[in-house]
This record gives C-alpha cells, sequence and structure tokens, in this order.
C-alpha cells in the first residue's frame, strides 16, 4: 500500500514538475543509502531494549507473574 501510494505521488509530481521528478527519481537510492545506517542502529537499539526488557522481567515470570494481557481473553 505504500509503493502505490509513493507511485501516485510520483506521478502527481511528476505532472505537476516533472523535473523535480526526474532529480527526486535520481536522489531517492543516495538517501536510501544514506538513512541505512541509521536504521540499523535504531534496530540494533530497539533489540538490545527487548533483550534487557527480557531479562528484568525474567524473575517475575520464573516467580509465576502474568502480564495483564494474559489474563484478558476475547
Amino acid at each position: 500500500m505504500t509503493t502505490l501510494l509513493a507511485l501516485v505521488a510520483w506521478c502527481a509530481l511528476f505532472l505537476l514538475c516533472w523535473p523535480l521528478a526526474l532529480v527526486a527519481l535520481i536522489l531517492w537510492p543516495i538517501i536510501w543509502l544514506f538513512a541505512l545506517p541509521f536504521r540499523l542502529v535504531g534496530i540494533t537499539f530497539s533489540t538490545l531494549f527487548a533483550f534487557l526488557q527480557a531479562i528484568l522481567f525474567l524473575p517475575a515470570r520464573l516467580l509465576g507473574w502474568h502480564s495483564q494481557k494474559a489474563h484478558v481473553r476475547s
């Protein structure tokens, strides 16, 4: 869905201002390459925080504590 929306936005930009649309088409992969290390750092930190949360809550889980989500049944 996001790809379709991006394609429609690019087509609209192409109809309104085709030189800007072509520049955006050329610069998009370069911007994506520059943003890739930041995305990898974000993935790494979210994984690290999930791991720390699992370690910190391990004693409570071993003692039988359950979250509220486990008690709610649909």
